[in-house]
C-alpha cells in the first residue's frame, strides 16, 4: 500500500502531492518543548505543531498483507526530499550518492524543437478541469513547464511586492498560484506514473531542478512569511473561520520547516540538498521500474508452469505474444513470467516448480540492487542528505523533522510499533510452525525457505478453509465489483456514481471516467485506470488529485469548483475475451483507493487549501481508505457484486462462509510484515549513520531479528525497491499504516454497534461518517474529526477484534 497522490498546493501546504495506515489512541494536542538550542528558531511556531498523545492499550493487531503499494495523500514534499515528480511545494509531500542523473540531452533538445515548431497552443497549459490527456505528449513538457514557471515567478514577484496581510491579499493569491502549478505539474507527475517513456524521463529531468527552485522560493519567501505572521497577529485574525485559521497556522509551521529562517551558507546548502534529493527520488523510482521490466522468464515446457491457475497462464501467454511469440496460448504456451505483481505473485503462491519459485523470488528481492540500476548508493546518499537537512533545521534526526507535521512523535510511533510487535510475535511463530508442519505432512523435506512459504501457506489455506483466490476470481469481475462498490457509496453516503465515459479525454483506452452525483447534481468526477501495464506504468495502486474543490477557483456561474480525482490500480487485465477477474485482495485494494477518492470528492470544505485530503496530517489520511476495506467482507455489500461472470449465479453461501473464516489466516505474520517495514523506516531515519561501517542492509537484518520470525536471506535487498520511503511519501512515516488503522477499525465498529443488518442505522451512521470524516477534510484536526464522528477517543480493541487477535492479546 502506498499513498502517492499528486495533490499539489502552494506555500507550505499550498502545493500538495497526495500519494497513500497507521494507528493511535488518545488524542488531545500537546505542546512540544524545544529539545535543542538550534530549535529555538522555531519557538514562534511551536504552538502550531499538532501533536497527539497516543496511549495504546496492551494488545495485538494484524493487518491484511499488502503486496502492492497503495497510494495515499502526500503533502509537504519539501520536508523530505520531494517526490518522484515533486509538486511545487510547500506542502507537497512525496519524499525520496551522489550518482549523477542520466539525461538524454538529444531527446530533450528534440522535444523542445518539436514543440517550438508547433503552431497549436501547448495542451499541457490549457486551463481546464479535465486535462487534454489525449493530446499531451512528452514534447510538451519542457516548453510547457518552463512557460508555467516563468508565469508563476512573475506572479510571485508581484505578490511579494504588493502583499497585504489579509486573507484576500495573501492566501487567495497563493492558492491561485498553487492551483495553476498543480494542474500542470500534476499532469506531468501523473504521466510519469502511468505513461512513462524515455522521452518523458528526459523531459522531466530537464525541468525538475527549475521546478524545485520555484518550490524553494515559495517556502523561503520572507515577505510572504512575514505577511502570514502579520495576518496571524493582526485584526483580521479574529474574523477568520476555524478552517482558515488552521490553514494559516500550518502555513507558518511549514515555512519554518521549509527553511525560511535559514541564511547564507545554511540556506544555500539546504536548497542544494533539496535539488539533489529530488533527482535521487526520480532516479530511484526509474531504477525500480527498469529493474522490474528487465526480468523476463520465457517458459515452454508445461511442466514448468504446473500449478499456475488458468488466469495466470492466460496472462503469461498474452505477455509472450506481446514479446513476439505469436500464437502463444494459455494451454500450450509459451509463457512469459515477469516481476510485475500480477505475474510474480501467482508464481510464488501456485507454481509447483520450486526452482522457478526460487529464481523469481531472488530476482524480486534483488531488484534495482546491481549494475546501472543499483539503488544501494542512492539510498545511502538519500539518508545522508535527509539527516543533514534535519540538522540544518535544528532537529536531531530526519524522523523528528518528518513528524513535526504529523500527529505522532517518534517516541509514540515506536511505542505503538513495539506494542503491536509484542502482541503479534507469538501468533506469527505459530503461523510459521503450522505451515512447516503442513508442508512436511505433504512430503516436503527440510526447512521451508522464503520461496516456499507463500506456496505452502496457500496450500494450507486451501486445506484449512477449502478456498483459493482462483476459486473466487470468477465471482469478482471488475464490472460487477464496481457496481457493488458504487451501490455501497449510495447506501452509506447517499451519492450516485454513474459512468461519464466520453465526457473527458483519456490517456489510455482502458481508462474509465465517472461522475459522482449528490441529490442528482454533479458533486465530483474521477478517472479509473485499473490494469497493469508493466512497460509504462509503475506498480502499486494510488489515488491522486486532478483538481480540488475550491470556492476561489469556481468557474463562471458556479459557487465552487468540483473536485476531480485519479484512481490507479494494477490488477490483471482482461484475458481471452473475459473481463478482468479479480482476487479478493484486489477487491480490497479497489475499495481502499475509493476511500481516498471519497474523502477528496465528498468534502464540503470550500477553502481550497483545506478541502478533501489537503491539510490533513499524513498519519491520519489512511482512515477512510482502510475503513472502506472492511466493507468488502460485509455480507450485503459482497453479495451486491459477487456473482459468476458467466452465469450470474451469486457466490455460494459456503464460499462466503469460508472466505470469512479465512479472513484472519496468518494475521500475526501479516502484522509483523508491516511492522518490519515501519521499524526499518524509523531506524534508518532516526539513528542510522551512513558511512560509519554499517550498511542499510545490516540495519534491515538487525531489525528483522526482532520483527520477523524468519531471517531474511543475506542477499535480500528489498530496500532497493522500497519506493514508499525512498521515492514516495512515507519516509519516517510508514508507521502511518498502523497508526491510522486503529482509527479505521474503530470507525467501522460504529457500524457494527449500530447493526450491519439494520439498514436505517447503517444509513444514519454512514451519513455521520460522511458529514465528519469525509466532509471536514483538513479544516479540523483529525483527532477532533474522529471524536465528532465516534463520540469518544479511539480504542485499539476493535482492531484487535477484527484481526482475530483480541483473545491472544488478553491471554
Amino acid at each position: 500500500m502506498e499513498l502517492i497522490c499528486a495533490l499539489t498546493l502552494i506555500v507550505p501546504s499550498l502545493i500538495m502531492a497526495h500519494a497513500i495506515g497507521g494507528r493511535c489512541l488518545g488524542f488531545p494536542p500537546l505542546r512540544q518543548p524545544c529539545k535543542t538550542p538550534q530549535r529555538t528558531r522555531l519557538k514562534l511556531h511551536r504552538e502550531f505543531w499538532l501533536r497527539v498523545s497516543c496511549e495504546v492499550q496492551s494488545g495485538k493487531t494484524a493487518e491484511v498483507l499488502v503486496d502492492s503499494p497503495r497510494v495515499a495523500p502526500s503533502r509537504r514534499a519539501f520536508l523530505t526530499g520531494l517526490a518522484t515528480v515533486p509538486a511545487v511545494a510547500f506542502g507537497a509531500k512525496r519524499y525520496f550518492n551522489s550518482r549523477d542523473m542520466t539525461t538524454d540531452a538529444a531527446a530533450v533538445e528534440a522535444a523542445v524543437s518539436t514543440a517550438a515548431k508547433a503552431d497549436a497552443p501547448n495542451p499541457l497549459l490549457e486551463d481546464v478541469s479535465f486535462p487534454k490527456y489525449d493530446e499531451i505528449k512528452s514534447e510538451h513538457v519542457v516548453p510547457g513547464v518552463r512557460a508555467l514557471l516563468s508565469e508563476l515567478h512573475a506572479a510571485i514577484d508581484k505578490l511579494e511586492a504588493e502583499v497585504v496581510s489579509t486573507w484576500a491579499g495573501l492566501v487567495e493569491p497563493l492558492e491561485r498560484i498553487g492551483d495553476r502549478h498543480q494542474r500542470v505539474w500534476g499532469i506531468v507527475s501523473h504521466f510519469k506514473g502511468v505513461k512513462d517513456s524515455p522521452e518523458l524521463r528526459a523531459a522531466v529531468e530537464e525541468v525538475q531542478p527549475e521546478n524545485v527552485k520555484l518550490s524553494l522560493r515559495l517556502s523561503q519567501s520572507k515577505p510572504l512569511y512575514s505577511a502570514f505572521k502579520a495576518l496571524r497577529e493582526g485584526p483580521e485574525w479574529a474574523s477568520l473561520t476555524s478552517a482558515q485559521k488552521r490553514i494559516v497556522d500550518n502555513e507558518l509551521r511549514d515555512f519554518v520547516l521549509g527553511g525560511v529562517a535559514l541564511e547564507g551558507e545554511a540556506k544555500e546548502r539546504f536548497n542544494a540538498i533539496q535539488q539533489e534529493l529530488t533527482q535521487l527520488a526520480t532516479k530511484f523510482s526509474n531504477n525500480v521500474l527498469d529493474a522490474t521490466k528487465a526480468f523476463k522468464k520465457l517458459l515452454t515446457d508445461p511442466a514448468d508452469v504446473a500449478g499456475l491457475p488458468a488466469t495466470s497462464l492466460g496472462l503469461a501467454a498474452q505477455q509472450a505474444a506481446r514479446e513476439g511469440h505469436e500464437g502463444a496460448t494459455a494451454e500450450k504456451g509459451p509463457w512469459l513470467i515477469t516481476l510485475d505483481f500480477p505475474s510474480y505473485f501467482p508464481v510464488m503462491t501456485h507454481a509447483k516448480n520450486r526452482a522457478l519459485r526460487e529464481e523469481v523470488y531472488r530476482a524480486y528481492i534483488s531488484r534495482a540492487s546491481a549494475g546501472d540500476s543499483d539503488n544501494g548508493p542512492i539510498i545511502e546518499r538519500i539518508l545522508e542528505l535527509r539527516a543533514e537537512k534535519a540538522k540544518l533545521l535544528g532537529f536531531d534526526s530526519f524522523a523528528e523533522l518528518s513528524m513535526a507535521s504529523k500527529m505522532a512523535t517518534l517516541d509514540k510511533a515506536e511505542e505503538l510499533l513495539e506494542e503491536l510487535r509484542s502482541a503479534s510475535h507469538a501468533a506469527a511463530e505459530k503461523d510459521k510452525e503450522e505451515v512447516q508442519a503442513f508442508a512436511n505432512s505433504q512430503g516436503f523435506e527440510g526447512q521451508l525457505e522464503w520461496w516456499d512459504v507463500s506456496f505452502w501457506a496457500e496450500r494450507l489455506r486451501e486445506s484449512k478453509y477449502n478456498i483459493s483466490d482462483e476459486e473466487l476470481r470468477p465471482y469478482f469481475a471488475l464490472p460487477n465489483v464496481l457496481e457493488g462498490l458504487f451501490k455501497l457509496a449510495n447506501r452509506l453516503f447517499d451519492v450516485d456514481v454513474v459512468p461519464a465515459d466520453g465526457e473527458a479525454p483519456l490517456w489510455h483506452p482502458d481508462v474509465r471516467f465517472f461522475k459522482v452525483l449528490k441529490v442528482g447534481q454533479p458533486k465530483a468526477y474521477f478517472y479509473l485506470d485499473p490494469y497493469s501495464r508493466p512497460a509504462e506504468k509503475r506498480g502499486g495502486a494510488w489515488m491522486a488529485e486532478v483538481v480540488g474543490q475550491s470556492r476561489l477557483m469556481a468557474p463562471p456561474g458556479a459557487n465552487v469548483r468540483l473536485p476531480v480525482a485519479h484512481m490507479v490500480c494494477n490488477q490483471m487485465e482482461p484475458v481471452g475475451g473475459k473481463p478482468s477477474l479479480m482476487t479478493f485482495r484486489e477487491v480490497e485494494t479497489l475499495f481502499h483507493e475509493f476511500g481516498h477518492a471519497l474523502q477528496h470528492m465528498l468534502t464540503e470544505v470550500t477553502e481550497g487549501l483545506a478541502s478533501g485530503i489537503r491539510n490533513i496530517e499524513w498519519d491520519a489520511v489512511e482512515l477512510p481508505s482502510q475503513f472502506m476495506e472492511n466493507w468488502a467482507y460485509d455480507r450485503a455489500t459482497l453479495y451486491s457484486f459477487a456473482k459468476h461472470f458467466e452465469t450470474g449465479e451469486p457466490l455460494p453461501e459456503e464460499l462466503y462462509s469460508r472466505l470469512k473464516a479465512a479472513k484472519n489466516y496468518r494475521s500475526g505474520t501479516m502484522m509483523l510484515r508491516q511492522l518490519h517495514f515501519s521499524s526499518v523506516d524509523l531506524e534508518l531515519h532516526a539513528r542510522f549513520k551512513p558511512g560509519q561501517g554499517k550498511s542499510v542492509y545490516d540495519v534491515d537484518q538487525e531489525v528483522a531479528a526482532r520483527t520477523l520470525v524468519m531471517k531474511p536471506l543475506p542477499e535480500d535487498r528489498f530496500l532497493c525497491s522500497f519506493s514508499h520511503i525512498f521515492a514516495g511519501g512515507y519516509s519516517a512515516g510508514y508507521y502511518s499504516y498502523k497508526w491510522a488503522e486503529v482509527l479505521s477499525a474503530d470507525a467501522f465498529n460504529a457500524f457494527e454497534e449500530a447493526g450491519l443488518d439494520d439498514e436505517a442505522a447503517v444509513r444514519d451512521t454512514g451519513a455521520r461518517f460522511r458529514d465528519t470524516v469525509l466532509a471536514l477534510g483538513g479544516s479540523v484536526p483529525p483527532a477532533d474529526v474522529f471524536v465528532r464522528f465516534r463520540g469518544r477517543e479511539p480504542s485499539t480493541r476493535p482492531l484487535l477484534q477484527h484481526n482475530g487477535l483480541l483473545a491472544v492479546a488478553a491471554a
